[in-house]
């Protein structure tokens, strides 16, 4: 296929599997672009309730495959558990499966303020394409960031859009930035797993 408007060939986009085994339970495996995978996992625990910040896991690269090794504190798994969700296939490109709870069990919280205008977040759409070094080279990946409406935070590209959102969110813990309040940038459409990600992150 043309590139385009430069007729140069496409990059093919580089998909692996990763998996993450919490207290040495295996817990997920995800299809992914390979990097920033300590971002993704860290992530995908926040996203999903297991943690709050980095200092609740102690994480472990496998050395001879793309795996990772979680110790959390057995209360917080043990809560997870508690939700008793069910296992959901996603709607779109990301983790192999994704766990949703009832929508009752993320509390409720008032407006975090005004969005901001039209055209301001037209700005950062247009910087989060502008960083896209990966789309491209292949046209084919999707993209999130985190912003205060004025600054782009934690850019993270990847064939799953839910896999991205995952990065910046572990991006936001690595760099102990508080994520409740910030506004979330994603390409593609919002599935209801990301909604919910962004409830339990407290994303304005």
């Amino acid at each position: 296929a043309g590139r385009r408007g430069r007729g140069s060939s496409l990059a093919a986009v580089e998909e692996v599997p990763v998996w993450l085994e919490v207290n040495r339970v295996p817990t997920v495996t995800w299809m992914c672009t390979p990097e920033f995978l300590e971002e993704l996992v860290l992530g995908w625990l926040y996203g999903e309730g297991y943690i709050t910040s980095v200092d609740q896991v102690h994480l472990r690269p496998c050395a001879t495959d793309l795996g990772f090794w979680a110790d959390i504190p057995a209360d917080q798994v043990a809560a997870v558990a508690a939700e008793r969700r069910r296992p959901v296939l996603a709607s779109g490109c990301g983790a192999v499966s994704t766990f949703l709870a009832d929508p009752a069990s993320v509390p409720a919280h008032p407006p975090r303020g005004r969005p901001p205008e039209v055209t301001v977040m037209r700005d950062r759409f247009k910087e989060l394409f502008a960083q896209g070094a990966r789309y491209e080279e292949t046209g084919g990946v999707h993209a999130a960031a985190l912003t205060d409406g004025a600054t782009l935070f934690h850019h993270a590209e990847d064939i799953g859009r839910h896999n991205a959102v995952d990065k910046v969110l572990g991006a936001a813990l690595l760099a102990r930035r508080p994520a409740a309040g910030l506004g979330l940038l994603v390409t593609g459409r919002i599935s209801a797993e990301l909604a919910y990600k962004a409830a339990r992150a407290q994303l304005a």
